[in-house]
């Protein structure tokens, strides 16, 4: 299978007819193999346009929905990044590429490593993998610029929102375990502001601050 003609298929049919329209997420999405982050028996799906378990009962999302996250944030490579949900950390690899610094908290040992693996392989230097609860923050690398939650949750968790800085920007599935909102806020004044962007389906966050468990 020809992965580089794959990639720039997906982008050319499934991010820019949507609306992806910043063009360092669309490099960002040309240049990174979304193929040596999935299991080696679904690799020839890698830039189908849904979905593919990755193992723990969770998944790597959608392309689209990956770079609408990521195109939400409006980074310009100058900020410090945290994902909550490394999962396979393909978008942990794409914010990679968007910001100078990533930080990523997954809650599964094994998935947390298997993605270690993929971003060391990819030479991605500016990645920190991080074992724990994704909804308690990462407390001593604060303040940070964008959060990204890639699971998830009845309402925005607290310590995020006191991690996140001054005009700094969170995008994340708000609602129940069945069906959210994407919503994107923004810090102001000390308070978050927000609006909403599509419906979307995501695993649930599980945390202190999230679910107590799996929905």
């Amino acid at each position: 299978m020809n992965f580089e003609a794959a990639r720039k298929k997906m982008v050319d049919e499934q991010l820019i007819p949507r609306g992806i329209s910043d063009r360092r997420v669309l490099d960002a999405f040309l240049k990174v193999a979304r193929h040596k982050f999935i299991p080696e028996d679904l690799r020839v799906s890698a830039y189908a346009d849904h979905p593919l378990p990755i193992g723990e009962g969770q998944t790597i999302s959608q392309p689209y929905i990956v770079a609408l996250m990521a195109q939400c944030l409006e980074l310009t490579g100058k900020e410090k990044a945290l994902e909550i949900g490394t999962g396979s950390g393909y978008q942990a690899a794409i914010l990679a590429e968007l910001a100078a610094e990533v930080y990523t908290i997954e809650r599964f040992e094994s998935l947390a490593k298997t993605a270690h693996g993929a971003l060391t392989q990819a030479m991605l230097n500016n990645v920190h993998v991080k074992i724990g609860d994704g909804t308690l923050g990462l407390k001593e690398e604060a303040p940070f610029d964008a959060i990204i939650i890639s699971a998830a949750s009845p309402r925005i968790p607290f310590p995020l929102t006191e991690q996140l800085k001054e005009g700094g920007r969170i995008v994340l599935p708000l609602g129940d375990g069945f069906s959210q909102i994407l919503t994107v806020a923004q810090k102001k004044s000390g308070a978050l502001e927000s609006r909403d962007i599509c419906g979307c389906v995501f695993v649930p966050l599980v945390g202190k601050y999230g679910y107590n468990k799996e929905t």
